[in-house]
């Protein structure tokens, strides 16, 4: 991906282009800078040129074509001898100057080249050159660092929606009193009041497009509330406590572990998992 930003410097728009995470400034525009008529390939005639962009190419490019550079050194300062950008490419296989053609078009080179061709128009349009750049990538930083703030906030806020929304419905309600007094036909109804608000015949009535029971629906949170559930009631029954009494307990304790469980964020599905009448 490719994108553009233009820096000023000295009164001169010089396009900033950015490619695979590296920055390359455009010559071509920076060459408005200095005084007369000059070309990119008056800069790479001369020598002190070429050795540094062989040196910097060594550097970073492991497919730098070595035995040509060695040719091109030869020659360059000749008075009879032209470089051009384009041919440098060629010839050498150089990944840090590059041509493009277009709206942003001309000869661009990397930030490192690109300020050593600065000081080739002059040692002041080289510092103002490496001014604006490091303003343009603090502004970039500085945007960045919004742009994550703004997106963990908003992360955040999406986050508590989605944990609202889940309490909502796996969260069991209180039982209410008429279920407390009521005598259920067996001690797997009391625990679906307890956990899932309602008896397996309720919810089968309120779910019929669904196959299975509510416990095949039921969540993996609300499997392992179920499972506690299972041993603390024999435990109560042990006790002698009457249904009722049972079932108050048992659904305050499912309150809580389901309220636990929620705040994990596991939330992991086992089948359809849409608990709660």
């Amino acid at each position: 991906m490719t994108t553009n930003r233009v820096i000023t410097v000295q009164g001169t728009p010089v396009t900033v282009s950015q490619q695979d995470g590296q920055d390359y400034l455009s010559l071509t525009d920076m060459l408005r800078g200095k005084d007369g008529d000059f070309f990119v390939a008056d800069w790479l005639r001369n020598r002190n040129t070429v050795e540094f962009l062989g040196i910097w190419e060594g550097i970073y490019n492991p497919d730098f074509n070595s035995g040509e550079f060695a040719i091109v050194k030869s020659q360059v300062g000749l008075n009879s001898y032209k470089l051009s950008a384009k041919e440098w490419v060629v010839k050498t296989g150089a990944i840090g100057i590059f041509a493009r053609a277009g709206r942003y078009g001309g000869t661009y080179a990397h930030k490192d080249i690109a300020f050593e061709f600065g000081m080739w128009i002059s040692p002041e349009f080289k510092l103002y050159l490496i001014k604006e750049f490091q303003r343009l990538k603090d502004e970039e930083i500085k945007r960045q660092s919004l742009e994550w703030n703004l997106q963990r906030t908003l992360a955040k806020v999406n986050y508590k929606i989605h944990t609202d929304a889940i309490k909502a419905q796996l969260i069991p309600a209180h039982v209410t009193p008429a279920q407390a007094s009521t005598t259920y036909a067996s001690e797997a109804d009391l625990l679906n009041i307890a956990l899932f608000g309602c008896t397996a015949v309720q919810w089968q009535h309120s779910h019929p497009e669904e196959k299975g029971n509510m416990r095949d629906a039921a969540t993996l949170e609300q499997l392992v509330v179920l499972s506690n559930l299972e041993s603390i009631n024999a435990v109560l029954i042990h006790q002698k406590l009457p249904a009722s009494a049972r079932l108050k307990q048992l659904n305050d304790i499912a309150i809580t572990q389901m309220r636990s469980l929620v705040g994990l964020g596991a939330m992991k599905r086992v089948g359809l998992a849409k608990g709660g009448a």
